[in-house]
């Protein structure tokens, strides 16, 4: 099997007004009394350790005194925001800030606690970054899982994604035989089948998690994605499929130990067929996105005609040839893949 490897890093485009629009009709705009780039003003920081008492991509960042009330209170307010359209919710305070440099948005990591009994939570600020955005829009309308973000000008304010890394789930799991290990398996065939469909790539055992639940009778699994950054910009398909990365080797030996090939073509046909149905719900949404979408730059000419040539073979045909857009791409090919219409010659507004 070859592996996938990525060697460059994905540039940030702006949100621009076609994508605003889209935004505001669905309610994701608003003002938020703080920035991110007013987080970086931070003073000092110090490595985050994880449970083995390692460094992390982590660092916990210390404010100046004279600033830090006036942060943490703003964050307060953007978690209102977030969770509670505003509306106060007593006893929060801000219990840590976390800074990690690694990646394309160069995330803040926000603790918020709940003085009265402890409880905490956490949300992200991000840079804005308009292929992270498509992606998270698109996550809303093709998976099972519903997504919670703000976004203020260059700021993206996102929800925590409950669940454990992958790669973690991985290395602490080596040599153990998990509980219901061919739900896992059919797990991965169809997050895997999900990511390729709508186009969402470098989906590594770190950009995604697993949520695990205890049902009446078993444990069971949910693959969530945690990193949209790579949606609908490189220029080769298996980019946009999990199972060709190394970091999910391991996924991928499990299925091939527990599934014949039969089984999991029929997995992918069911989430395929899912991913139709939920469609059918969001088909205006989508609508508005992808006729947004075809407005912007996301990617490069180069990299849209290299997808443009995998997707005709994969799908046996010279449909894709003359497109010009990622959006064009994207949306021809989860037409073509689930069998349904979504933009089309008459489509002039929404």
């Amino acid at each position: 099997m070859e592996f996938n490897t990525i060697k460059f890093k994905k540039p940030i485009y702006k949100i621009k007004a076609p994508l605003k629009e889209h935004l505001r009709n669905y309610s994701r705009i608003s003002k938020l009394p703080i920035s991110y780039y007013d987080l970086l003003r931070f003073d000092d920081m110090f490595p985050v350790l994880n449970s083995q008492n390692e460094e992390t991509l982590w660092y916990s960042v210390v404010y100046r005194e004279d600033e830090r009330d006036e942060i943490y209170k703003g964050l307060v307010s953007v978690y209102e925001d977030l969770f509670s359209e505003g509306d106060r919710i007593p006893f929060l305070k801000v219990e840590r800030i976390d800074y990690c440099s690694f990646g394309n948005s160069k995330p803040f990591r926000v603790k918020i606690i709940n003085e009265l009994n402890d409880n905490h939570d956490y949300f992200y600020i991000k840079q804005a970054d308009a292929s992270r955005i498509y992606g998270l829009e698109l996550e809303e309308i093709f998976s099972p899982d519903r997504v919670n973000y703000l976004v203020d000008e260059r700021t993206l304010v996102e929800e925590h994604v409950i669940g454990i890394p992958m790669d973690e789930f991985i290395s602490q799991n080596k040599d153990v035989v998990i509980e219901n290990r061919l739900r896992l398996a059919k797990e991965f065939i169809r997050f895997n089948e999900r990511c390729s469909i709508r186009l969402l790539g470098d989906m590594r055992a770190y950009n995604f998690v697993v949520e695990i639940t205890q049902d009446f009778d078993n444990v069971q699994y949910r693959l969530r994605a945690m990193d949209f950054d790579q949606q609908s910009y490189e220029g080769r398909l298996n980019i946009y499929k999990p199972q060709f990365f190394k970091d999910n080797i391991e996924l991928v030996k499990l299925v091939q130990e527990l599934m014949s090939v039969e089984t999991t073509n029929q997995y992918s046909r069911m989430e395929r067929v899912a991913m139709k149905k939920r469609l059918s719900t969001y088909r205006r949404r989508a609508r508005s996105l992808l006729l947004r979408m075809k407005k912007e730059k996301i990617s490069t000419p180069e990299k849209v005609k290299s997808l443009t040539k995998d997707l005709n073979q994969f799908h046996n045909t010279d449909a894709f040839s003359n497109l010009q857009t990622m959006a064009e791409v994207l949306n021809l090919h989860i037409e073509k893949s689930l069998g349904v219409q979504i933009l089309n010659t008459k489509n002039a507004g929404i």
